[in-house]
């Protein structure tokens, strides 16, 4: 065996992930660890579309654009598609983060003036109130 090839538990020490996520992502056609009886043994290739994997996660991409993204890696282009579509779909992404953003600052600064009325509120009902004591 020329090239380093890990266990399942070798690449959820190295990852942070679990067994389950590993095989649920082989489910999905993600990835491809070669099978010597029960055991999963995975590739540089494996570790590095996973890599990918949990990046494309990380930023909201969905599993079926990150298999579609990945599946474009070997139509022998020298990934030129791969890397165009998603910057694509990177770009749409930082757009919807972006308005995301916008709407969670408007509710953040939305709730702080709600409290901020509250406060003003309770303190003027316990100032009421000890005067009627």
């Amino acid at each position: 065996m020329s090239e380093q090839m890990m266990t399942i538990r070798e690449m959820c020490d190295a990852f942070d992930v679990t067994p389950r996520t590993l095989r649920f992502y082989e489910s999905k056609e993600l990835l491809f660890p070669r099978r010597e009886g029960q055991k999963r043994l995975f590739s540089k290739r494996d570790r590095a579309r996973l890599k990918l994997i949990l990046r494309g996660k990380r930023f909201g991409f969905s599993l079926e654009e990150i298999r579609q993204l990945l599946d474009l890696y070997d139509i022998g282009d020298q990934q030129h598609t791969q890397i165009s579509r998603t910057y694509d779909i990177a770009r749409e992404r930082l757009a919807d983060m972006e308005r995301q953003r916008d709407e969670l600052d408007s509710a953040i600064s939305e709730l702080k003036d709600q409290l901020k009325w509250g406060e003003r509120v309770i303190a003027s009902m316990t100032e009421t109130g000890k005067a009627a004591e």
